[in-house]
């Protein structure tokens, strides 16, 4: 017996929901040793979403392309479960637990364009304290003015110089919107990395611009290809958007983290305000950067004291060189972060940069 599309699209959505807030609270904890334990904890929040799932039943004609969004972000999520389950009983298994994981931003990009058909999608792409606010949500689902969403500016979505932004559907020309350059960690790209801000950034306004490292990781030794290609990219995107030009952010993860070091720290940098998370340090970078570009830059450092990466005291010692050259840090240790990417940082770090905003 056939099952109503609408109600087979509530039926479906609810545990898909519920199973990709799991998979972000999973990223948050994320810790390979400890993932046995934390899988247990969580549960199995994805069961009801496979009894949802039924592939063998099409999808009516005039639903065909909304199902087909909600059944590839379903199989991408039921996906990164099976592989964090299948690694957490491998004692080998670190490199298919983060295979696992790429996943779930496949899901959210499947996901999101069904933002402005399916209220539910709409706030769940929203920031907790704003999906009571129905006034709020009914501005995202007006006839967007220009170009907004989420947008791919190159032919190739797996190409290196491809880039992927994100354009709050409440963007308006007559607003100075703050800006976000968000760098992925090693051997990650900007498609994935996108969806680790776009919740904040559609809840706050701003202006999220993911690229990908031109080689192999962000160029923090040897020949820089990376910075003249961010500067190109942050040209591109003001004369296209409104940016304000006193909350310009380049922060990013690991790698990238370190790359907002490396990159931002250098003179020429247009950008006004730094944020390294779970970042390398040598004090070295202090030491070659230009004493008027440090002085009262505001940098926000985040730091978990379970990175089994880059050990926390490289952190600490960031802070204490960087303040010694006259730059304005703000420093915070998370007690139960591992080097993996802590989403519940971003609304702290887009208050700081709005209330640290140089003109």
């Amino acid at each position: 017996m056939s099952v109503p599309p609408i109600e087979r699209i509530e039926g479906q959505l609810t545990p898909l929901l519920r199973s990709l807030e799991t998979l972000r609270l999973i990223g948050r904890y994320l810790n390979p040793p400890d993932l046995a334990d934390l899988l247990e904890q969580v549960g199995s929040p994805d069961k009801d979403l496979r009894a949802a799932r039924t592939p063998a039943l099409p999808w009516p004609e005039n639903f065909s392309a909304l199902g087909a969004q909600l059944d590839t972000a379903s199989d991408e999520t039921l996906a990164a479960f099976d592989g964090l389950r299948a690694s957490a009983t491998d004692p080998g298994g670190v490199r298919e637990l983060f295979r696992a994981m790429r996943h779930a931003p496949r899901a959210l990009e499947a996901l999101y364009p069904l933002t402005g058909i399916l209220p539910p999608v709409n706030r769940f792409f929203l920031e907790p304290e704003l999906r009571k606010d129905e006034d709020f949500q009914k501005r995202f689902l007006l006839p967007p003015t220009g170009e907004t969403g989420v947008i791919r500016f190159g032919d190739d979505p797996n190409a290196r110089e491809t880039v992927w932004v994100y354009v709050p559907e409440t963007y308006s020309a007559d607003i100075a919107h703050p800006l976000v350059m968000a760098l992925h960690g090693g051997s990650g790209r900007g498609r994935s990395f996108l969806w680790s801000w776009v919740r904040e950034a559609r809840s706050r306004g701003a202006i999220l611009v993911a690229p990908t490292s031109l080689g192999d990781t962000w160029a923090i030794q040897g020949e820089d290809w990376d910075t003249p290609h961010l500067a190109r990219l942050l040209t591109f995107v003001r004369e296209r958007w409104n940016v304000d030009a006193g909350r310009m952010l380049l922060t990013g993860m690991s790698d990238g983290g370190t790359f907002t070091y490396v990159s931002g720290l250098e003179s020429s940098s247009p950008f006004t305000h730094l944020a390294p998370i779970a970042a390398a340090f040598h004090p070295m970078l202090v030491q070659a950067a230009d004493a008027n570009r440090l002085r009262n830059l505001p940098i926000y450092i985040v730091h978990g004291l379970k990175d089994w990466m880059f050990p926390v005291n490289m952190a600490s010692e960031a802070e204490r060189y960087l303040s010694s050259a006259g730059a304005a840090v703000t420093y915070r240790e998370i007690a139960d972060l591992s080097h993996t990417y802590p989403t519940d940082s971003n609304g702290a770090i887009l208050d700081w940069l709005g209330k640290s905003a140089s003109s």
